[in-house]
């Protein structure tokens, strides 16, 4: 299996130089170049064809915004974005035009400090490495994908077959990593008025982006949208995102259930963690939840499904056609525990279904 090619472009030298060194030290990664700016980031990916490119968002002449249109529109190529805390909310902006995924620098200044992203970096670009030798195509950028209708036909026709009666429930659990976010958004904005269950999130990210990640969606959906703090009630019309760095589980206090954020222990690989969610959350709420597991890398949620089926909750899965990475909702399939896979398109319109809001 030959090397994969990345091309970095930033336009500090210090952070080229930085990020390259980290790089190189993977195993199965080859740097191929670099670019100081959007101009010589086209003329490279022309030039050299890599399979992946670090981006920072904020340059010269041709900013990140302009170059990843162009990458997505043109060369369908995975982009990880490397950019501060401060540009957070660009991140996500970068996240909806289609970069695969992000990394937050300590600081926007040239500083050792960059190295604190090691760990991260490596293991992101690393376990794409590991993804692409296992299945060519298991990455995907999320606007390269269309569902036909055949698939939404399809898709709709399974889950109509698995669902004998009408499943009413309190709670939505969700978890994503990789592509979740411009996902997340999709299907709150199909949440289009109020209804009486609450949402509760877990989206691997890191800390300090959920809360501007909440505050992102509190302006784009008709739900209530935050960041949940300790002791936050779980209340029907709102949304909960559990916050970077800690784990959300949930708790009955006086008749009402209210969310709990716990640090992370050792065991949990992936924080939040979507199996320690979906744990709590099924010894909380029993049969009256909705567990939907979506795009992602890795295994997160596939043990956490286990007791939602057991005390009786549904189970969804977003379908390999959508997913940007087809990881977390491949081992959930694989349990054989879920009542439907969906593409993202049909899984807001699946959960009404089911609560009997719609046909």
């Amino acid at each position: 299996m030959s090397k994969i090619k990345v091309l970095v472009v930033d336009d500090s030298a210090f952070s080229r130089r930085t990020i390259t060194k980290m790089l190189e030290e993977c195993e199965g990664i080859e740097v191929v170049g670099y670019a100081v700016d959007g101009e010589e980031g086209i003329s490279k990916v022309i030039s050299l064809k890599p399979d992946l490119v670090t981006l920072d968002l904020e340059m010269p002449k041709m900013d990140g915004f302009t170059l990843l249109r162009i990458l997505e529109s043109r060369f369908s190529i995975p982009v990880i974005v490397i950019s501060a805390l401060s540009a957070a909310d660009k991140v996500f902006k970068a996240l909806e035009l289609g970069a695969l995924d992000f990394i937050a620098k300590p600081t926007s200044s040239a500083s050792l400090e960059l190295l604190q992203i090691k760990e991260d970096l490596q293991k992101k670009v690393c376990n794409l490495v590991r993804l692409r030798r296992h299945d060519q195509h298991a990455i995907k950028p999320r606007r390269g994908v269309v569902e036909t209708p055949e698939q939404v036909v399809h898709a709709a026709g399974t889950a109509a077959a698995k669902v004998a009666r009408r499943h009413r429930f309190d709670v939505v659990a969700i978890g994503a990593s990789t592509g979740g976010p411009p996902a997340l958004q999709q299907i709150f904005s199909s949440l289009d008025r109020y209804l009486p269950f609450a949402v509760v999130v877990s989206q691997h990210m890191p800390s300090g982006f959920t809360r501007v990640f909440a505050e992102r969606l509190n302006r784009l959906c008709s739900f209530d949208v935050k960041e949940a703090e300790d002791g936050d009630p779980v209340l029907p019309g709102h949304i909960l995102i559990a916050p970077g760095g800690s784990n959300m589980t949930f708790e009955e206090r006086d008749g009402f259930v209210v969310a709990r954020v716990v640090a992370p222990t050792p065991e949990d690989r992936y924080v939040p963690s979507v199996d320690v969610m979906m744990h709590s959350c099924a010894q909380v709420y029993r049969s009256r939840m909705v567990g939907v597991i979506m795009t992602g890398m890795g295994s997160d949620g596939s043990r956490g499904i286990r007791p939602v089926k057991e005390h009786g909750g549904y189970l969804i899965a977003e379908s390999e056609e959508t997913s940007v990475v087809y990881g977390m909702p491949r081992e959930a399939v694989a349990t054989g525990l879920v009542d439907a896979v969906l593409p993202l398109g049909q899984i807001a319109h699946e959960i009404l279904h089911i609560g009997g809001y719609i046909e």
